[in-house]
């Protein structure tokens, strides 16, 4: 299997660039992405277990691979909410699919939200991880319009092994992750 567009170019450009921009001596100090996690939280499959497995197969076709169930924590009887019941579905992307969906991400999905003007700067952990939130899945072009049954938001955690927040935007950046001017 051919190396993704992205790994290729971190591995021959960025990396020597970042290693240079942040200052750093030695290359397992540079940063490099760890895995994206996207999840999609399903609040209404309480009541109604369609919702969850739609919301299945579309993390499905968006990632290329098969989402988990996550299930309540612990109970909360103002959302009718029980310990173990399951509220919504996680995919962990590593290595090649994780470079492949980045590349899909930030070169075919995002230009299709509308009104966008960038992700914001704000949403770094101070750990070096960076999530952003979607609000519509139809961005994806995996997703048939005509199917969708409601349209769903979904949380996407890119997992880096930056010290801090400053080296993670450094590594985001190289891979023209859109940013709010």
């Amino acid at each position: 299997m051919e190396m993704p567009r992205l790994q290729k170019q971190y591995e021959t450009e960025f990396k020597a660039a970042l290693k240079k921009e942040l200052g750093v001596s030695n290359d397992m100090q540079v940063p490099r992405l760890r895995k994206i996690v996207v999840n999609i939280g399903q609040g209404e499959a309480i009541q109604n277990i369609k919702t969850l497995e739609a919301a299945i197969v579309e993390l499905t076709a968006i990632t290329g691979q098969k989402p988990i169930m996550t299930r309540a924590k612990k109970s909360i009887a103002t959302f009718k909410l029980r310990q173990g019941a399951p509220i919504g579905c996680a995919v962990t992307l590593r290595r090649q699919k994780m470079y492949e969906f980045l590349d899909r991400f930030i070169n075919v999905s995002v230009p299709r939200i509308r009104d966008f003007k960038g992700f914001s700067n704000k949403a770094f952990d101070g750990r070096g991880n960076y999530t952003v939130g979607i609000k519509e899945q139809i961005i994806f072009p995996e997703i048939d319009y005509d199917k969708v049954d409601k349209l769903r938001g979904l949380g996407i955690t890119i997992v880096t092994d930056a010290p801090n927040d400053a080296h993670a935007k450094a590594l985001l950046s190289k891979f023209n992750f859109p940013f709010r001017k």
